[in-house]
């Protein structure tokens, strides 16, 4: 089966609490740019995550979530002087924490830092009809053609009403796979 490959760059998911220390009580996100997935954009603020041993600029992906979270590649990981474990979005438990500056504040997460797992978003349908499962573990193949062609494993699907179908991958193995933008890949069993 064919899907959409996309390469995601390092973004910092905020919660309510968070986004008022940052941006000011009550402050409401800025679209500026919507997503493959239904309902997500990204924001036309940014914030500064602070590690150990660096700073980046980041932009603030909406809308509100119920955690902080700031997912990174391992490179940015290493810049930042974090260790960055590799979980699926959400799963942050037992995660670095970082400091995240904003125009109005600033806010030190005691967790929340990973680099995301590549994963597949599938709604119902479109795995039922395919024979796909929530959780399953997947390869991917892109880049054919390219001279740099990959078979990515260990990629997680991940079922919901609220997803379309997509597979996220971040800037490393982005880079890593000489991908260009948005690609093809070819899900293998």
């Amino acid at each position: 089966m064919k899907i959409m490959v996309e390469t995601s760059a390092h973004h910092v998911h905020v919660c309510r609490e968070t986004l008022d220390v940052l941006y000011g009580k009550d402050y409401q996100l800025t679209n500026k740019k919507d997503l493959s997935q239904p309902g997500q954009f990204a924001c036309a603020e940014k914030v500064t995550v602070v590690g150990p041993r660096g700073e980046m600029k980041m932009s603030i992906l909406g809308p509100e979530r119920p955690e902080d979270q700031v997912e990174v590649s391992l490179t940015d990981a290493r810049k930042l002087g974090l260790v960055a474990p590799i979980r699926e979005s959400g799963k942050v438990d037992g995660t670095p924490g970082c400091k995240l500056v904003g125009p109005n504040g600033e806010v030190e997460i005691a967790q929340g830092v990973i680099a995301a797992k590549r994963h597949i978003h599938f709604d119902p349908k479109t795995a039922e009809e395919n024979g796909f499962k929530d959780q399953q573990i997947v390869s991917v193949k892109v880049g054919e053609g390219t001279g740099r062609e990959t078979i990515f494993g260990d990629v997680v699907i991940r079922v919901s009403p609220k997803y379309a179908p997509a597979m996220h991958i971040d800037t490393d193995e982005s880079n890593a796979a000489g991908l260009a933008g948005t690609v093809d890949g070819e899900i293998i069993v």
